[in-house]
């Protein structure tokens, strides 16, 4: 078993939403970037995902792109991010992290290897988003011989005949993606959120965590009054890269800046919760 079950469980027996947010590794420094992951926590983050710096991001709009180039021109690596999240375990072992990225970057790192050094370094979950169900065994079963879940990802395009092969297979949780398109788009109504979570939990008994298009406490509010959590990750890398000059000198209070942002949405998942408003898990 993963971190991500005790923490749903616990989510779940104080009737609140996770607040899972998105960083990546390595953006727009090593030391910057772990400075906001040792903060997220105590920020009210539930579950961190960590992105894996790839050139070739091809399903992230252009915030996530640049923030990858940013982390690959700063030095960042597959060895680099694995290390973070050893250092983060040395002062959290609970707080969930989920590394997400592209199957090329494990490919060339060696699967097995790969399995086995991110299970030693505290890692609890897998999104890549570009391995289709059909064909993620050799990373899933290899995973999860190492208790880390291999995370999957449904969309509007998920109908009743796709949304078994989705969930065959699933664990920790399922990601829904809102809206179609790249990461960063318009968000979807509440309604048409709604909906399509009591679809995939009509099917499934995992958590089902909504992201693409929340970027404001009351979107995120919104989507934790229909979902078992709230996911958000382009708001929060256009604050790092509004904080950049042009010539890729990093403003003093980046780090603080995100965190505190990280809270406002944070406080947005949880008065929800509090306040007895929307669904229970």
């Amino acid at each position: 078993m993963s971190r991500l079950q005790p923490c749903f469980a616990a989510l779940k027996a104080k009737n609140e939403a996770a607040f899972v947010t998105y960083i990546q590794a390595g953006d727009p420094s090593l030391e910057v970037s772990s400075q906001i992951l040792h903060g997220m926590p105590a920020a009210g983050a539930s579950i961190i995902e960590l992105g894996m710096p790839f050139s070739d991001p091809a399903a992230d709009g252009p915030a996530i792109d640049k923030a990858a180039q940013r982390a690959l021109k700063a030095g960042a690596s597959m060895k680099q991010t694995l290390q973070m999240v050893r250092d983060f375990r040395k002062g959290n072992d609970n707080t969930p992290i989920v590394l997400m990225g592209y199957f090329n970057p494990v490919y060339r790192y060696g699967i097995d290897k790969f399995c086995a050094d991110a299970s030693e370094a505290g890692v609890d979950g897998l999104i890549i988003v570009d391995l289709p169900p059909e064909e993620d065994a050799e990373l899933r079963i290899p995973a999860a011989e190492r208790n880390i879940d291999v995370i999957r990802l449904a969309t509007p395009t998920s109908d009743d005949a796709r949304l078994p092969t989705v969930l065959n297979g699933a664990s920790g949780f399922v990601y829904y993606v809102a809206v179609a398109g790249t990461t960063g788009s318009k968000s979807a109504a509440t309604s048409e959120i709604a909906e399509a979570v009591g679809r995939i939990k009509a099917s499934t008994d995992l958590p089902v965590a909504v992201g693409f298009g929340i970027r404001t406490p009351e979107q995120a509010a919104a989507v934790a009054s229909v979902a078992d959590g709230a996911v958000v990750g382009t708001a929060i890398i256009e604050i790092i890269e509004k904080n950049i000059e042009a010539d890729g000198t990093v403003r003093p209070g980046l780090a603080e800046e995100v965190l505190d942002f990280t809270r406002n949405l944070a406080d947005g998942v949880k008065s929800v919760r509090v306040e007895g408003k929307g669904n229970t898990l």
